[in-house]
C-alpha cells in the first residue's frame, strides 16, 4: 500500500466510500433491541441498579435507626441528668435546713450557758 501522499483525489474518495460503507455494515450487523443478548444485558444492569437502590435504601434506614437511637440515649442521658441535679438540689435544701436548725440549737445552748453564767453570778453576789 502507498502512502497517503501518493493517492490521488479519485483514489481517496474510493478510500473514504469504502470506509463508510464498512461502518455502516458494522452497524446494520448490531444486534437489535429485540435480540436476546440485548434483553439479557439490560437486565442484568437493572438487576445491578436495583440491588444498588436496595443497598442505598438500606443504608438510608440504618442511619435513620442509628439516629432515633442516639437522640434517644441523649434524652435518656438528660433526663438522668435532670434527675440527678433534683436529687442534689433536695439534698442541699435538706442539708441548710438542718444546718438553720443545728446553728438555733447551739445558739439557744449558748445562750441558756449564758445565762446559767449571769443566773450563778448574780446568785453569788
Amino acid at each position: 500500500m502507498s502512502g497517503m501522499k501518493h493517492q490521488n483525489f479519485g483514489e481517496r474518495l474510493n478510500a473514504a466510500k469504502n470506509a463508510k460503507q464498512a461502518m455502516a455494515e458494522k452497524f446494520r450487523q448490531r444486534p437489535g433491541l429485540d435480540d436476546p443478548a440485548v434483553a439479557e444485558r439490560r437486565a442484568a444492569r437493572a438487576s445491578v441498579s436495583a440491588a444498588r437502590d436496595a443497598r442505598l435504601a438500606e443504608r438510608e434506614a440504618k442511619r435513620l435507626a442509628d439516629d432515633a437511637r442516639m437522640t434517644a440515649e441523649r434524652e435518656a442521658r438528660a433526663a438522668e441528668q435532670a434527675k440527678q441535679e433534683e436529687l442534689q438540689a433536695e439534698q442541699d435544701a435538706r442539708m441548710a435546713a438542718e444546718k438553720i436548725v443545728e446553728d438555733a440549737r447551739l445558739e439557744a445552748e449558748r445562750k441558756a450557758a449564758r445565762d446559767a453564767r449571769y443566773a450563778a453570778r448574780k446568785a453569788r453576789k
